[in-house]
This record gives structure tokens, sequence and C-alpha cells, in this order.
């Protein structure tokens, strides 16, 4: 990752407005600031929440709240926590991820 054009600033992410994406169940909601080549998000799945594809984009991704479940494509699974954070590079492992109860995370890609 090559972090370049990002003068210093902070951001209140209350500010930001949530676009919605629908999962095969549940939706998420995405505030997202694109800062150069990255994209920096804060993410929340609803209760129930199961992703409608397999991704292939790298992130780096951190838990804030609830629990969320990472299913590889090659049938291993993965549960984050708060604190608790996964990285995967771009094409390395499809993965595609599902939450029972909600989550909230911090996402860079």
């Amino acid at each position: 990752m090559d972090m370049k054009n990002i003068p210093f600033g902070t951001t209140d992410w209350s500010k930001i407005p949530a676009t919605e994406h629908a999962g095969e169940t549940g939706m998420a909601y995405w505030h997202t600031q694109q800062f150069d080549n990255i994209r920096v998000r804060l993410v929340e799945y609803t209760p129930g929440y199961k992703a409608d594809h397999w991704c292939k984009k790298g992130h780096i991704l951190l838990c804030l709240e609830g629990e969320l479940h990472t299913e590889l494509e090659d049938g291993r699974t993965f549960i984050l926590t708060p604190g608790t954070s996964y990285q995967v590079a771009d094409n390395a492992e499809a993965h595609r991820s599902f939450t029972t109860t909600g989550v909230k995370l911090f996402i860079v890609d």
C-alpha cells in the first residue's frame, strides 16, 4: 500500500452519510472516506447479515462491536470479536462474512 496525497485530518464518522448495501440477508451501512487510492470505512451489519458474494478485495478489518464470522472459500471460518482484526491481500483468498448479532467494523482497503 502506498499512502500518498493524504494531508493530516480528522474524521467525525457520525457526519459521514451512510450508504446502504443489501446482503443475501440483512443490510450493511457504510460510512466511507476515500483518500487517494485508499478507502476507509466504518461499516455496520445488521443482525442476520450475510454477504451476497465471495469477496476477493484485500482488507484490513477491525471489529469494534459485535461478532463477525468470516468464511474462506476453502471452508475455514474465523470469528472476530471486539478488538480483533483480520487482514487479507487482493486476490489472495476469497472470503464472505455473516453475523447473527450485528457488528460494527473499521475497514481499510
